[in-house]
């Protein structure tokens, strides 16, 4: 009787230790993921003050439009959890399109070549965002669905994990 006790015992506590270290990789996977999406965003946000600087040189008197993007950019650098963070962000997009949209109205910005730099590098990040974000939010979801999942649920209340919250914003309406 003892015997089987014993391993009724060893059966659970293998299971929680089990289920604690796949709560634990999923918990890392989503901090390394959420790690590679400010990497990227602050890439972003250190592009955009050398694009408004040469889109100030042919368009003077679209100040107003350069300042917004520029007063996002600061907001958005301050730290925010990935809800506010999102909504930032997809401001941030728009302003940009704006921007796009400001050069076409100056053939002489359009071809400028550190402009059209610029405007490469700014597509190539927005693309590698994109990534990094969907990466993120496969991984939460993962963590998600194990915290919400017998046994891991288990654990995931006893040890106090919190479900970690989705990045989202859709760049794909600016552009």
């Amino acid at each position: 009787m003892w015997w089987i006790l014993l391993a009724l015992l060893v059966l659970v506590a293998g299971v929680l230790i089990v289920s604690y270290n796949a709560l634990v990789r999923d918990h890392h996977r989503v901090e390394s993921a959420w790690s590679d999406i400010e990497v990227q965003l602050k890439r972003r946000h250190d592009l955009i003050p050398r694009l408004v600087e040469v889109v100030k040189q042919y368009a003077d008197y679209e100040q107003a439009a350069l300042a917004t993007v520029i007063e996002l950019r600061n907001q958005a650098r301050n730290g925010h959890q990935p809800a506010e963070l999102g909504a930032l962000e997809k401001r941030i997009s728009l302003s940009l399109f704006n921007i796009r949209a400001l050069a076409e109205d100056y053939p002489d910005l359009k071809s400028n070549q550190n402009y059209l730099e610029l405007m490469q590098q700014l597509t190539e990040i927005e693309r590698d965002i994109q990534f990094a974000r969907r990466y993120y939010n496969g991984a939460v979801n993962n963590l998600n669905t194990r915290i919400d999942s017998f046994p891991d649920l288990i654990v995931a209340r006893l040890l106090h994990f919190l479900p970690a919250e989705y990045f989202d914003f859709d760049e794909g309406d600016t552009q």
